[in-house]
């Protein structure tokens, strides 16, 4: 149980900036290892008449990505390359990094995919289909019972 606790403050610290992109690290991966999987942010959301999903892709292009889409579920995979090298007198350094990514959207039932359109402008990714009609979107508020009264 320590084990787990101290993992999970390290992870507290070591994967959320708020400024850049989630990462997650592999099972096998701690704070010092190589083996970093990127995880970009997505959003979905209505807006008017249309199911709207987002995903942020800094410093990638339209042809690094892939998007998937079937009745069900939205699939937006690709990969991401960096190689810096610096060559100066005497000294040589050359770094890359590779990682590829893999997300998954469940889409609400009643989804129109066979309309879906997707458009990439900075680093945005954006994927537009009709709404599910209200008739679909099935779903009501529960009330929360108070449960902690003494008997």
């Amino acid at each position: 149980m320590a084990r787990e606790l101290e993992r999970f403050f390290d992870d507290m610290w070591w994967e959320h900036n708020w400024l850049t992109p989630r990462a997650s690290r592999s099972a096998l991966g701690s704070p010092s290892s190589s083996i970093v999987t990127w995880m970009p942010d997505v959003e979905v959301f209505h807006r008017d008449s249309e199911l709207v999903v987002r995903a942020d892709l800094p410093g990638l292009t339209k042809d690094d990505v892939k998007i998937d889409v079937m009745d069900d579920r939205l699939t937006i995979q690709g990969g991401r390359r960096h190689e810096h090298e610096d060559k100066k007198e005497g000294f040589y350094r050359s770094e890359r990094s590779y990682g590829s990514f893999y997300r998954q959207v469940v889409l609400p039932p009643g989804a129109m995919t066979d309309q879906a359109k997707a458009s990439f402008k900075d680093g945005v990714l954006e994927i537009t289909m009709p709404a599910p009609p209200e008739s679909a979107r099935r779903g009501r508020r529960l009330e929360i019972a108070d449960t902690s009264a003494k008997k």
